[in-house]
C-alpha cells in the first residue's frame, strides 16, 4: 500500500488511522470537516488535507488526481450521540457511504474498506426475533448494515476489492463520548457506584491502537468481500471486563451488577472472530490495564 484515502480523517478512529498510515510512509488524502485537525495533520509529510463533508462524497474524485490503493470510509455522523436515533441522518450516512464507494470506483481504487460496527451482528441476529425489543442503536446499526450491503454490491459491479470491519466499542485518549465504559471509568476514579446490568453476556472493547492497526492490515491483505471482526479473539463477559476496569483504576469502587435487566445476549458466532488473524496474522496487543488507566487520567484532565 502506497496511497490511501480516508474519509472522516478528523474523527476519533479516522485521525488515529491517518497517523498510523503516515507512520508507515503511506501517502494519505485525508477528508474531514475539522479544519484545525486537518491543518495539524497537514504538517506531516505525505498528508494531503481535503476539507469536505458527506454532501460531496459523490464527487471526491474531483479533489484527487492520483492512483489510490486503498479507500477507507470512516466518516459517519452521529455515531456516539443522541443522533443514533435520527433516522434521516442515518439514511444520509448510508447514502454517503455509497457515494464514497462510487468516488472510489471513479478513482479506480484497488480496494474499499468500510468501517462497520459490532452492532450489525445484533441486527442480523435479532431481525426476526419477536422477543427482541429494538433500541435506538438499531436505527444506527440498520443504516450500517444497509450501507454495507449496497456498497458490497456496487464494489462487485465495479470490479473493486471490498472489505468491511466490524468494530467493537473503541476506547482511548480522544474518545470523550458519553458511552457506558467512559461513565464506568469516571465512577471508578470519583468513587461513585456504577449501576449495571447483570453482565453475563459476552462483550468486547478494543483500544484505538489495535483498531487502527487492524484496519491497516485489512487494507493491506484482507480478502475481498469478507467482513472482519476487529476485536479480541477470545471474548469475556461484560461483568469481567467492567471488573477489570474497576481493578485497574480503583479496586474499592462499587459495581452494582443486576441493577438493570440484561438485554438479549448478542451471539458473536454470527461472525468469525478468527478471520482477521487467519488472513492477516493480526490480533490485539494493547495492555488492557495500562490503557484503561491512561484513559482514566485523560478523562480526568479534561474534566469529563
Amino acid at each position: 500500500m502506497k496511497t490511501a484515502v480516508i474519509t472522516g480523517a478528523t474523527g476519533f478512529i479516522g485521525e488515529y488511522l491517518t497517523k498510523e498510515l503516515l507512520e508507515k510512509g503511506i501517502k494519505v488524502y485525508g477528508i474531514g470537516t475539522d479544519v484545525r485537525k486537518l491543518n495539524a495533520l497537514g504538517l506531516k509529510e505525505n498528508f494531503i488535507p481535503i476539507v469536505a463533508d458527506f454532501r460531496v462524497f459523490n464527487s471526491l474524485d474531483k479533489y484527487i488526481d492520483d492512483e489510490i490503493d486503498v479507500f477507507y470510509h470512516m466518516a459517519w455522523q452521529g455515531g456516539f450521540t443522541t443522533a443514533l436515533k435520527d433516522y434521516t441522518l442515518q439514511f444520509d450516512n448510508a447514502r454517503a457511504a455509497c457515494d464514497a464507494l462510487m468516488s472510489a470506483s471513479n478513482l479506480k481504487c484497488k480496494k474499499f474498506v468500510y468501517a462497520g460496527t459490532v452492532n450489525e451482528i445484533e441486527i442480523n441476529q435479532f431481525m426476526n426475533n419477536e422477543r427482541f425489543e429494538p433500541r435506538n442503536t438499531c436505527i444506527y446499526a440498520s443504516a450500517k448494515v444497509a450501507a454495507d450491503m449496497i456498497c458490497r454490491t456496487l464494489a462487485h459491479n465495479a470490479g473493486m476489492e471490498y472489505c468491511s470491519a466490524l468494530i467493537p466499542l473503541p476506547y482511548g485518549i480522544g474518545n470523550d463520548s458519553r458511552q457506558l465504559i467512559n461513565k464506568v471509568i469516571k465512577n471508578c476514579y470519583t468513587g461513585q457506584p456504577s449501576k449495571l446490568i447483570t453482565g453475563e453476556n459476552q462483550y468486547d472493547i478494543a483500544h484505538i491502537s489495535d483498531v487502527t492497526k487492524a484496519l491497516y492490515y485489512i487494507g493491506l491483505s484482507g480478502k475481498t468481500m469478507k467482513s472482519y471482526y476487529i476485536g479480541h479473539r477470545h471474548l469475556k463477559k461484560f461483568k469481567e471486563i467492567v471488573t477489570e476496569i474497576r481493578d485497574a483504576i480503583n479496586p474499592k469502587a462499587e459495581l452494582r451488577f443486576g441493577e438493570y435487566q440484561d438485554s438479549l445476549n448478542m451471539d458473536y458466532s454470527y461472525t468469525d472472530l478468527d478471520a482477521l488473524y487467519n488472513d492477516t496474522g493480526f490480533e490485539c496487543e494493547a495492555d488492557f490495564a495500562q490503557t484503561i488507566r491512561e484513559q482514566a487520567e485523560w478523562l480526568k484532565s479534561i474534566n469529563f
